[in-house]
């Protein structure tokens, strides 16, 4: 019986000692943590947004280089590459499957004005 005591008691002073040692390197630890994260580089919002995806709303007015921009292809592409772009952004953003319905209505848009201004099939 009292060696489960002595047991206990060994533990929780084992736990006391290691307890004491982790908040004595607090301080340490944490000045190593402000020192990395001071080092990573930081990401302008507006270099990311540049970097990729086209910055700013959608025009009044449809035209051939929104649209293109919409479906993600070069303005002179071919009804068929029109179609599968459109497919591709369409299933990703649809309403049905939580997608907003003023984004596929201009997605719809772009595929419409791009099929009636393409002159290849």
């Amino acid at each position: 019986m009292s060696s489960g005591v002595i047991v206990a008691g060994l533990g929780l002073a084992a736990v006391g000692f290691a307890g004491r040692y982790v908040m004595k390197q607090l301080p340490n630890v944490a000045k190593t943590f402000n020192e990395a994260a001071s080092k990573i580089p930081k990401f302008d919002s507006e270099t990311l947004a540049n970097a990729k995806y086209y910055k700013g709303g959608f025009e009044p007015q449809m035209n051939r280089r929104e649209a293109a921009l919409i479906l993600g292809i070069t303005p002179s592409a071919n009804k068929t590459k029109i179609r599968d772009a459109f497919k591709k952004v369409m299933a990703v953003n649809h309403p049905d499957r939580g997608g907003s319905p003023y984004i596929a209505s201009k997605i719809n848009e772009a595929k419409d004005y791009l099929e009636k201004h393409s002159s290849s099939f």
